[in-house]
């Protein structure tokens, strides 16, 4: 029987029961108030005429109150925006809940780039054996990051977790009462989490979800495509950055480094000693129950009794799983082998460290450090830096730098930063003695830009009483700049003998991170993944001249505006010139959760990051190369749009309109994250430093998303005046990776709705910028569907484009209460003149900014 086109699986399983469950939860009596329910639907109703009417914001919301209450006080009115707000969050829960709940129905589980695909389409081929070569030497790492947009605590999350359960299950009253309980549960943290509350929420998903999903990958590749055999590569490490990330984060402090990584040993101790139970309920023959009772005892001393129990290493633990595997192949005809082996698979992949905790930080504070260093040094005498240290030339200081090593004590210094940076990495040392090496083994070096960057890290590093480090360090290169120059710095540092000494002794591999968040916020979107895609093409040919294999770490958000939208698209549209052993990628915020969040949603997307690697590797990717004019079109593409972009950005009115129209400050009040919103402590708005998050996700909240097509629209129009469309076309159709570009920019303009911020374009003071931004993307709209043939935006991908309409359709009431604040603190503010008020306004719009953040799944 044929299979349901997704959309209508989608329609069926995901529409339908949202309809029937919202319907149950908005007549539910949350408070003494019980009408929010019934009156919400109406003023959702109000909210979407009023927009066909091309009404403002105010507009509507002054005739809801109009039409449907007695000339309610400012106060009556303000609670129900509020209670309406604590509605739609919940209505995105539910959503959340039934789309997940229904994620393995809605995709096909075992469809293309899944790894029944993978093995099945090898075999056709004839590829099985060059499928097992790849699977022995490539891997994948998701790195959670250390600022999460997420914003539910623990409380909300296990209901979550126990509605996407009863919504599976079809239980009606299970629902009903935990949509009760989600209507009664606060959402809003009245502080901000500190970076180990942050830890500890995404320690969750390690705990519930990436260690059995994982487990599950692996068994099935050992089992199915390796037939039982050993696998040597442990083919997925999982990467962590909440604890350990310093960059403009004052609160990440070496003590909750070093808390964070007791925090991840203990639990995947606590993960290994639930599975030794189970096995020791199976295994109950000769004397290996006895074996599996010596483990099982260990597991829980080393958890509970930490500072007293004798220490368990992570040899002892294998060395008497594989002990018992022996005897149970030998003497007992492998009955429950797979279930050991699930164990002995799993401890091979998370070992006792269950996550890499990466140290970052600044380039620009590592400078600072560093000049620290030396003055104190040198007033001590203690002669690790020549007195002219920093009179001498750049070239000059990094022969210095190279030859440097010895134990500097941390104490010594009296600036907190240069101490603290100091003390994190002589946490990184005692971290891998704890968890072992793989506990903690990266220091990575946000804006990078030079050689210096990179070799004032590494004589940190050496300071440290570790003339040998086993730690890698890597540079992180983010705006179109740096990118420009990164192939000329790695050469400079292959052809340094004592870094080359160090590469050596780590494998003669490097990891280069690149930023696509800050890349888009500095060049656009076409250009930062343009200048991403040549600077890793140059990045691979200068490391291949040096016999070093270049791992490419890319730094992503959620939006395409920050490299996101559909990844696995992505790389599999990389071609031969690019290194693609490995695909390491940043995780945060909503994607974690949306992407990763239950067993199967995890599965499915880790298994489609392994298939586009394969893909790259067995098909004929040569088919990915650009052709001569194809690379001179996209080329030219990218500099139309990045000049297009670096303009609008240059534009008197562009931060004044963030600052002021839309809701950028507003995040740094919200309590989501526990890194502030921006690098310095300065009063006034800097763009260079904005995170990349505010700065996206305040687009986001307009419903402008301008980084993720801004200058795209201008630079195809360039080719159409020319009478060169013909062009683009060859481009779409001869280039995966710019048709990968096209698929994630139409998200972005999908997720667009001009009409909510429609009466800017009458302000006296942003009324012309509006429009720029309204033109621009008019004209990419237009264009796209042009190219692509389309009659509208997402077109092929109806089940996506249908999540995304049902997600803005529930936020429209949300957003519309937004901008009705944003212009009465607008109006208040103009006016000079006091208001009571004013606060109330301002909380509105911090309130309102989570519901919006949620339903977007990668907002920021």
């Amino acid at each position: 029987m044929a299979r349901q086109p997704k959309i209508d699986r989608f329609n069926h399983n995901v529409l339908t029961k949202y309809q029937i469950y919202n319907s149950i939860f908005i007549t539910l009596p949350f408070d003494e108030i019980t009408n929010t329910g019934v009156l919400l639907p109406l003023f959702k109703e109000v909210c979407e005429k009023g927009y066909d009417q091309k009404k403002t914001p105010t507009e509507i919301v002054e005739s809801f109150f109009k039409s449907y209450r007695d000339n309610p006080t400012d106060k009556e009115k303000h609670d129900l925006l509020f209670r309406f707000i604590q509605y739609i969050e919940r209505q995105v829960v539910l959503f959340d809940a039934i789309e997940d709940a229904a994620f393995p129905v809605v995709n096909n589980m075992d469809g293309r780039g899944t790894l029944r695909s993978i093995k099945e389409e090898a075999q056709a081929k004839g590829q099985l054996e060059e499928l097992k070569e790849y699977l022995r030497r490539f891997k994948i790492r998701p790195t959670l990051t250390a600022h999460p947009t997420q914003f539910y605590p623990g409380t909300v999350l296990g209901i979550i977790h126990d509605l996407d359960t009863a919504i599976r299950e079809n239980d009606s009253q299970k629902i009903k009462r935990l949509l009760a309980q989600l209507g009664k549960t606060a959402f809003f943290k009245k502080e901000k989490p500190t970076p180990y509350d942050e830890a500890v929420s995404l320690i969750w998903y390690l705990e519930n979800v990436f260690y059995h999903s994982v487990g599950t990958i692996y068994n099935y590749i050992q089992q199915n495509i390796f037939q039982g055999e050993d696998l040597e590569n442990d083919l997925i490490n999982l990467g962590f950055w909440p604890g350990g990330d310093r960059d403009g984060n004052p609160f990440v402090t070496t003590e909750t480094t070093l808390k964070v990584a007791k925090r991840l040993r203990k639990t995947v101790l606590i993960n290994y000693y639930r599975d030794m139970r189970k096995l020791k309920r199976r295994i109950t023959f000769g004397n290996l129950q006895d074996k599996l009772g010596v483990l099982e005892s260990a597991l829980y001393d080393n958890f509970y009794y930490a500072k007293t129990a004798e220490p368990l290493s992570i040899d002892t633990l294998m060395n008497g799983l594989l002990e018992v595997r022996e005897e149970l192949i030998s003497k007992h005809q492998s009955l429950f082998l797979e279930e050991l082996q699930d164990l002995i698979n799993k401890v091979k992949i998370f070992g006792f460290h269950f996550g890499t905790l990466d140290i970052r930080q600044d380039s620009r504070v590592h400078h600072g450090v560093l000049m620290e260093i030396v003055k104190k040094t040198n007033e001590l005498g203690l002669g690790f830096f020549p007195e002219d240290y920093e009179s001498l030339s750049e070239e000059e200081q990094i022969q210095v730098l190279s030859t440097i090593s010895g134990n500097l004590d941390p104490s010594v210094l009296d600036d907190d930063m240069a101490r603290a940076t100091i003390e994190s990495i002589y946490a990184i040392k005692t971290i891998q003695k704890n968890n072992g090496e793989r506990g903690s083994n990266r220091y990575i070096i946000s804006n990078n830009g030079s050689v210096l960057n990179v070799m004032e890290a590494f004589a940190m590093i050496r300071l440290c009483d570790w003339k040998q480090p086993t730690v890698d360090v890597i540079p992180l290169f983010e705006t179109v700049p740096d990118l420009k120059v990164s192939h000329h710095v790695m050469e400079t540092l292959y052809t340094n003998p004592e870094y080359m000494e160090h590469l050596k002794r780590r494998g003669m591999k490097q990891t280069i991170m690149l930023g696509f968040s800050d890349g888009t916020k500095d060049g656009g979107y076409l250009m930062a993944n343009w200048g991403i895609f040549k600077a890793k093409e140059a990045l691979t040919e200068i490391s291949r001249k040096y016999n070093v294999k270049v791992i490419f770490f890319d730094g992503r958000g959620g939006p395409p505006a920050r490299g996101g939208g559909n990844t696995n698209q992505f790389y599999a549209s990389l071609g031969p010139t690019i290194e693609d052993e490995q695909i390491q990628i940043t995780v945060q915020g909503q994607t974690i959760s949306s992407n990763f969040g239950t067993l199967d949603s995890c599965q499915y997307n880790l298994e489609q990051l392994l298939g586009a690697g394969v893909e790259n590797e067995l098909t004929a990717n040569e088919a990915n190369l650009f052709s001569k004019e194809n690379k001179e079109t996209m080329q030219n593409l990218a500099d139309i749009s990045y000049q297009t972009y670096v303009d609008f950005k240059s534009h008197p009115k562009f931060l004044p309109y963030l600052e002021h129209m839309s809701t950028l400050k507003y995040y740094g009040k919200a309590n989501i994250g526990s890194r502030p919103s921006k690098r310095s402590k300065s009063t006034s708005l800097d763009f260079g430093d904005l995170r990349a998050i505010p700065f996206v996700g305040s687009w986001s909240q307009l419903k402008q998303n301008v980084p993720g097509f801004y200058g795209v629209g201008t630079a195809l129009k360039v080719y159409e005046d020319k009478g060169e469309f013909d062009k683009i076309i060859n481009l779409y159709k001869g280039s995966a990776f710019f048709r990968a570009l096209v698929g994630n920019s139409m998200m972005s303009l999908t997720k667009s709705f001009f009409q909510l911020t429609a009466y800017m374009k009458d302000d006296k003071e942003y009324g012309a910028f509006w429009n720029i931004i309204h033109d621009e993307y008019e004209l990419t709209k237009r264009l796209l569907l042009k190219l692509t043939g389309y009659s509208e935006l997402m077109e092929n991908e109806p089940a996506g484009k249908a999540s995304i309409e049902i997600r803005e359709n529930i936020v429209l009431p949300l957003l519309t209460i937004q901008q009705y604040a944003l212009k009465k603190i607008q109006d208040i503010n103009r006016s000079g003149e006091d208001d009571e008020n004013l606060e109330v306004y301002e909380k509105m719009v911090t309130r309102s900014l989570f519901g919006n953040i949620n339903a977007s799944r990668n907002s920021a």
